[in-house]
């Protein structure tokens, strides 16, 4: 069973995004692969966008394939092409999936009912690209997400977990109907040079627990010393977990999903941090001289 807790805050003067860090941090090799279905989980299915973006590309800059028509099925991989472009089924969403985190849908939606008759019979694997929902696109850089778990109701919805894989940016997108289906490259993190990239991390850590613990006293709560958010992972998936703390700021999270360089985006995420911390430290000074405005 997997459980999240987060709290939420907003402001809009001093931290430029709605930022939400969990009382209870757990990371994503922490989470059981294997959860139960008793209580359902938060769908996202319904999403439509008409477009997708680099950074914000529109759905039409994308050259369809003549090839296009059929279904492609595969094995243990997806299929390699030249300079290891693969075609992925892509899902829309109005969040941004990280690699390593875990995700719930419901699938109730006729035509990702048929994408997800398709997976079950190859290997599972499909791309989210997060959807803005007010301007219609969806962004060009995404994850794979990895069906770990899955639930056939009687009226053929499904209900998943899902884990988030490797990053990819779509290339060329090769039918619409009656899912989006798209050409896409594989992204991994440059070398980041000299930078001490433990060093890094380990301040980014610090930084989070300061403000889950600031978050906990603001919110009433028991100020207990956090756990070991890091749990010895290296220094990029850390980052990525640390991005995914971020829930109410999805372009935030999505600009930190394209960074392709470690070191980058753990100063990206220290910056937040340090901005929400300022934030926190001011809120409790408050707190503190008028406890009955809190």
């Amino acid at each position: 069973r997997i459980k999240s807790f987060f709290f939420f805050f907003y402001v809009q003067p001093i931290i430029p995004l709605v930022m939400a860090l969990p009382h209870t941090v757990s990371s994503p090799s922490s989470l059981s692969p294997t959860p139960s279905f008793k209580s359902k989980p938060p769908f996202h299915s319904s999403f439509n966008p008409r477009s997708l973006s680099p950074r914000r590309c529109k759905l039409s800059s994308f050259r369809c394939s003549s090839s296009s028509s059929s279904e492609k099925h595969h094995n243990t991989n997806p299929p390699k092409k030249s300079d290891d472009v693969v075609e992925l089924p892509l899902f829309p969403l109005p969040l941004v999936l990280f690699p390593g985190a875990i995700l719930p849908l419901q699938i109730f939606e006729f035509r990702y009912r048929i994408m997800m008759h398709t997976l079950l019979q190859s290997d599972l694997r499909f791309g989210v690209v997060y959807s803005d929902s007010v301007s219609g696109s969806a962004a060009e850089v995404g994850c794979v997400g990895e069906v770990v778990k899955h639930e056939r109701l009687v009226d053929d919805r499904f209900f998943l977990i899902c884990k988030g894989q490797e990053r990819f940016r779509v290339t060329n997108l090769v039918r619409t109907k009656p899912y989006l289906v798209a050409e896409v490259t594989w992204l991994e993190d440059r070398p980041s040079g000299e930078e001490n990239l433990d060093a890094l991390a380990n301040e980014v850590e610090v930084l989070m627990k300061e403000v889950i613990r600031l978050s906990n006293r603001l919110n009433g709560k028991a100020e207990k010393e956090v756990q070991d958010l890091r749990r010895n992972q290296f220094p990029t998936p850390f980052s990525f977990f640390v991005g995914s703390t971020f829930e109410g700021a999805p372009r935030e999270q999505q600009a930190l999903l394209e960074v392709e360089d470690t070191a980058a985006r753990l100063k990206r995420e220290r910056e937040t941090l340090r901005n929400t911390l300022n934030y926190l430290t001011a809120a409790s000074a408050v707190k503190d001289v008028f406890p009955s405005s809190s």
